[in-house]
């Protein structure tokens, strides 16, 4: 079955849209069943084979005994996912496989390989970059995920809209001259290009105009916010351990 991997950066919006994704195909309840046309489970930060199908379990809403033999595991898990319908597996924080020893790495990515064959079912994995350096490490499988990546914004057109509609979100009480392309690239600037970020800065200056009475997010506002961005909290942080 072809496959997908969705990259991007942290904080850029990769889990909101898959929740939009899973928001959009709701589970379907029928008298002895529910279909679930999309399931979302999360990868543990040890990437095991007996955790990740107990995460499963978990996101299909079955009761767990405290004590399973992997064999026994995997034919629940495999029987769960056909009654309930899966169509489509995301499998959220894929980067997570990197933690785990090169065995434990090895098995898992086999695993992914085997629900692909067994279920011929869609597999979208979702991380930052390492999550495509996992992949890759299985020839196989790197063919079978094709990368989409979701890079940072810039000032275009796109990041205009979005700031329109940051502006129209806010209870101010005049409108906020930010949905143009000198003040996208000054807000992309100091946010970094992330759409978490650039939520955090409009959200500050926001707060900061209504303290200030400006009421709309201006260049005053901007600069009254007590925003500071990735890499200045990180120096900032650097700076205390020194």
């Amino acid at each position: 079955m072809p496959n997908l991997l969705l990259i991007g950066p942290t904080n850029n919006g990769k889990s909101m849209i898959i929740e939009k994704f899973r928001r959009s195909h709701p589970p379907i309840s029928h008298e002895d069943r529910e279909e679930i046309p999309v399931l979302v489970v999360q990868m543990p930060s040890d990437p095991s084979v007996t955790r990740f199908y107990t995460a499963l379990l978990a996101a299909l809403g079955a009761p767990m005994r405290s004590r399973y033999r992997l064999a026994d595991l995997e034919q629940l898990v495999l029987r769960l996912l056909r009654a309930a319908s899966v169509r489509v597996l995301v499998i959220d924080e894929l980067h997570n496989v990197l933690g785990g020893r090169g065995d434990s790495r090895r098995e898992f990515l086999n695993l992914l390989r085997f629900l692909g064959n067994e279920l011929r079912i869609l597999l979208i994995g979702v991380g930052i970059r390492n999550a495509y350096l996992a992949i890759r490490a299985d020839d196989q499988l790197e063919n079978r995920f094709a990368p989409l990546t979701l890079p940072r914004w810039e000032p275009d057109e796109d990041t205009c809209s979005l700031l329109a509609s940051f502006a129209a979100s806010f209870p101010l009480r005049r409108p906020s001259p930010i949905a143009n392309p000198e003040m996208a690239s000054y807000l992309l600037t100091r946010s970094e290009g992330t759409i978490g970020e650039l939520a955090h800065l409009l959200t500050d200056a926001a707060v900061a105009a209504i303290e200030s009475g400006e009421e709309a997010i201006n260049q005053r506002a901007l600069l009254l916010a007590p925003y500071e961005g990735p890499s200045e909290r990180r120096r900032l942080f650097e700076r205390e351990l020194t």
